[in-house]
């Protein structure tokens, strides 16, 4: 492709050899990683319903953006990966639709495996740009150090109902994330 600017830079160009021409440079890859907390607390008060219409709308952003996703639920005995890595696509949505919630939340697993998966990644694609956004309504018991997570993060608070436990924020600060509450 003619870079015009630069070729009239140095004047009028005259032969084919005066013209300057772009350099194609390849845009970073982005990865965007996504945990869903789908324990059984995230059914109450639509907490999980109104996270799945903005996953829908994340996920159409990174159709949009050509990001790659990787995508993993917590939810029974042990976390799950539902994709890794692939190009955003329909996919996703028809995986979101069948979403369901239950059992307990294996959230500190899955942010270990996250962890360890995001540090082999690096090493494989140096020049990926990582995002981390964990959706949780924060309901754990407890927890003594988490894992550390190297890339911008986000944490989505889809706790609700009169009885709140409010530990996302917590949970936020300690993982480096911004933290922002579905509902506002």
């Amino acid at each position: 492709m003619v870079d015009w600017v630069q070729t009239l830079l140095r004047g009028r160009p005259r032969l084919r050899a005066d013209l300057r021409h772009k350099t194609r440079k390849s845009a970073a890859r982005e990865l965007w990683l996504v945990v869903v907390d789908a324990s059984a607390s995230t059914r109450r008060h639509q907490a999980l319903s109104d996270a799945k219409g903005l996953l829908a709308q994340l996920f159409e952003d990174a159709y949009r953006q050509r990001a790659r996703v990787a995508v993993m639920t917590a939810s029974g005995n042990s976390p799950e990966w539902q994709v890794t890595g692939v190009k955003a696509s329909a996919a996703l949505n028809e995986w979101l639709a069948q979403l369901g919630a239950g059992g307990g939340t294996p959230l500190l697993q899955a942010l270990q495996e996250v962890a360890k998966w995001l540090d082999r990644r690096r090493k494989q694609l140096p020049q990926e740009q990582q995002r981390f956004l964990l959706v949780t309504d924060g309901r754990l018991k407890e927890w003594s150090v988490l894992p550390e997570i190297s890339c911008p993060g986000l944490l989505i608070d889809i706790e609700r109902g009169p009885i709140r436990l409010g530990r996302a924020p917590q949970l936020a600060a300690e993982l480096k994330a911004e933290y922002v509450h579905i509902d506002g």
